[in-house]
């Protein structure tokens, strides 16, 4: 998707070395609904009026679109700057599987799912832990991640869905806590599952991580325009600082 949009940038102000950020680089498969993307041009740049999002949707493959192109605000950076991300992951427990048009966006389950267990295995997530357990492994990289929100609910399909927010996510995370989840809420593994799991200071090879289709980015979160500089310096520091220890 990114190299899509700065091909596409690059074409219509005829600068091809434009680089872009993006607030959450998912796993090829994720889909998006609120992903947000920034680049810098100065004010005067010539090729500056040709960016509009009717010019770039008209080049842009048929499963991508821009809702909206704006002017961002001083110290904004889409990546460093957010608050939070918030992705959705969908999960059809119909032993008839889901609806065909909706095939390419839910997981099959063809096991019964109890949105009460699959909320009380995921309270003991939530809040700032070491998620070692739910994260491929990268070197230098930290697996402590501040969970804000992780809620399940039936949908208008009544399909099983889940809201998970964070202020950031280590790669593989949300998959495999789904992975981990969905056998608690068929009832094979007991709502202690997830406590034990997040105790673990090895790797369990049958935690499964799930396809990447059914998860969605939702939407990120800012602060307000006057702590945006503000934001995006502590993200760099903890960042920097992680990389550093080698947590």
């Amino acid at each position: 998707m990114q190299g899509e949009f700065e091909n596409i940038i690059g074409a219509l102000i005829h600068q091809l070395d434009l680089p872009t950020i993006v607030a959450g680089r998912t796993d090829a498969g994720v889909h998006a609904r609120g992903q947000v993307i920034h680049f810098d041009l100065p004010r005067d740049h010539p090729g500056l009026a040709k960016l509009t999002a009717e010019r770039m949707n008209k080049a842009l493959p048929g499963d991508m679109r821009i809702l909206k192109i704006e002017e961002a605000p001083f110290g904004f950076d889409s990546r460093f700057s957010a608050l939070w991300r918030e992705y959705s992951y969908t999960v059809c427990d119909d032993p008839a599987g889901p609806a065909p048009l909706r095939r390419h966006e839910v997981l099959h389950w063809p096991v019964p799912l109890d949105v009460d267990r699959l909320n009380e295995a995921s309270q003991c997530l939530i809040g700032i832990h070491d998620f070692f357990a739910f994260c491929k492994e990268k070197p230098r990289a930290t697996t402590i991640r501040e969970l804000q929100k992780l809620q399940w609910h039936r949908n208008h399909e009544n399909n099983v869905v889940m809201t998970i927010r964070a202020d950031a996510f280590c790669y593989s995370m949300v998959r495999t806590i789904v992975g981990a989840l969905l056998p608690i809420g068929d009832g094979r593994k007991p709502v202690t599952w997830t406590q034990h799991l997040l105790d673990q200071k090895d790797k369990l090879s049958h935690i499964q991580t799930m396809e990447a289709y059914p998860l969605t980015l939702e939407e990120v979160g800012y602060p307000s325009d006057e702590e945006l500089h503000a934001r995006q310096g502590e993200t760099r520091a903890r960042r920097g600082m992680d990389r550093n220890q080698g947590i």
